[in-house]
């Protein structure tokens, strides 16, 4: 059995590192394609992301009926296929462009429940931080992409000529991570739990965890995922905005990329070196929360405050900090503090709803989509320096508020224990 479940963690990992390899790296070098492709047969907005987490964000209220009626791995490959969305920039044209970002919204929604879902069901309280852990760091190993995205890119002004060879690249990728949940492999613990949710009303389940002390003060938490939009679709894209860095700017998107992956990487493996202890668990979020504040003062001397917001290609303020290596530093904390945070919610949501492990992981992916999406929709008016100071707040609250849930669990066990 414990056989069967680590089998299950790895192969599902692999797959979602196939599957986002493609899709993180579209959306990394997203905004600059596009405005590469912006003609009089194409008038697509770089900030489709925007409307992939808006449609993410509601569709996450119905995806635990769709988990439970059809299961887990059946969701995960069916989404899974919706993810082939990126064949949109082999031939690109307006009209597929925004479908195709209303199908990968609600594609997201019940994948990621499906995903926290099936990484509970083969987990156990001892087990949790170890799977989590495992899981985010095979996720995290998307290098490959965004290694393409340097190799292809480095020195060159123009890339429309490439475009067509990227996203065949990265289509395969796709469908590589969606065939892998073929062979994924039904525990005997899930067909159990499976036939006892059925029936259940998970919308009132959904609605009654809302109201619960717990999710309300993770909720701050999970806001915090304005730092995933941040990382992923506007700090590569101030990169290659930044007229200082040269020609080598848009090469850098691609290595920042990398980096980030492998400060992901780094801050996956707390979670297989910790046991599953409530000291560590908050001593890993606190490191998350610190580095994301070097790493946003960093980015703040060494990026110009016009970056997110340039029209034209290039920015037009000068930056107090020149060197491209302090970005890609910026890059690897970026990563490294977005996966400390991840791992943990993961690890606090799978130990305290293991037997309600569906709705919790749609709540958490409804607040983190909502978020994603506002940001995205921001993120183009806004200027570098109020994007950073609200990142700084939302990360403080965030931590404080993660640290009182671990308490009240704390309190909790202690109560039970006399």
């Amino acid at each position: 059995m414990a056989d069967r479940r680590t089998y299950n963690v790895v192969v599902l990992g692999v797959g979602f590192l196939f599957i986002f390899t493609a899709f993180t790296t579209c959306g990394n070098v997203e905004q600059t394609v596009v405005k590469s492709l912006n003609n009089s047969s194409f008038s697509g907005s770089g900030y489709h992301l925007g409307i992939i987490y808006g449609v993410f964000s509601f569709s996450n209220l119905l995806a635990p009926t769709v988990v439970t009626v059809i299961g887990a791995k059946l969701t995960m490959f069916l989404s899974g296929l919706l993810y082939g969305y990126i064949a949109v920039f082999i031939t690109p044209s307006t009209w597929s462009f925004y479908l195709t970002s209303v199908l990968i919204g609600v594609g997201a929604a019940v994948l990621w429940t499906a995903q926290g879902h099936f990484l509970v069901e083969n987990s156990e309280a001892s087990t949790i931080n170890r799977n989590t852990g495992l899981f985010w760091g095979l996720l995290q190993c998307m290098l490959f992409g965004n290694l393409y995205i340097y190799l292809d890119w480095n020195g060159k002004s123009e890339i429309s000529s490439s475009r067509r060879n990227i996203f065949l690249f990265l289509l395969v990728s796709s469908i590589l991570g969606t065939l892998s949940f073929l062979v994924l492999r039904t525990s005997h613990h899930e067909e159990e739990l499976q036939s006892e949710e059925e029936g259940q009303s998970l919308l009132s389940t959904i609605l009654h965890l809302l109201k619960t002390k717990t999710i309300m003060l993770l909720s701050p938490c999970m806001v915090y995922s304005l730092e995933l939009s941040f990382y992923s679709g506007v700090y590569g894209t101030c990169i290659g905005a930044t007229a200082h860095f040269g020609e080598a700017a848009k090469g850098l998107i691609g290595i920042s990329g990398i980096v980030v992956g492998i400060g992901e990487i780094v801050g996956g493996l707390f979670g297989l070196l910790c046991k599953n202890s409530r000291f560590r668990r908050t001593s890993v979020v606190f490191l998350g929360m610190v580095v994301h504040f070097i790493a946003s003062y960093l980015i703040f001397l060494n990026i110009p405050d016009d970056a997110p917001v340039v029209v034209e290609s290039t920015t037009k303020k000068n930056p107090f900090l020149s060197p491209a290596s302090i970005a890609l530093l910026c890059s690897f904390l970026l990563g490294l503090g977005d996966s400390c945070f991840n791992t943990q919610l993961y690890s606090i949501l799978g130990y305290v709803y293991a037997e309600q492990s569906t709705p919790a992981f749609a709540i958490f992916k409804f607040i983190q989509s909502v978020s994603a999406a506002a940001a995205f929709f921001y993120s183009g008016y806004l200027l570098l320096t109020w994007q950073l100071l609200l990142l700084v707040i939302l990360g403080f609250a965030g931590t404080l508020c993660f640290f009182v849930v671990e308490r009240m669990q704390e309190y909790s066990v202690d109560s039970q224990e006399f």
